[in-house]
């Protein structure tokens, strides 16, 4: 696997991950999406969420 992180993003999209933000709050769930800016989505059991790439510390898988 690329270290490129796009790449490791794209290796990623359907897994289930944890997205740290800056705050300290984390989202659990599928990534199932994300854009050049590294603004993720990740959808649980009920609900969509998007994440603004300048908020991410880490995403895990």
């Amino acid at each position: 696997m690329s270290g490129r992180p796009l790449d490791v993003l794209e290796a990623a999209i359907g897994d289930d991950v944890t997205v740290r933000l800056k705050d300290g709050e984390e989202f659990v769930g599928t990534l199932t999406g994300y854009d050049q800016h590294m603004n993720v989505v990740v959808e649980d059991d009920d609900n969509t969420t998007i994440i603004r790439g300048d908020n991410v510390v880490s995403i895990t898988p």
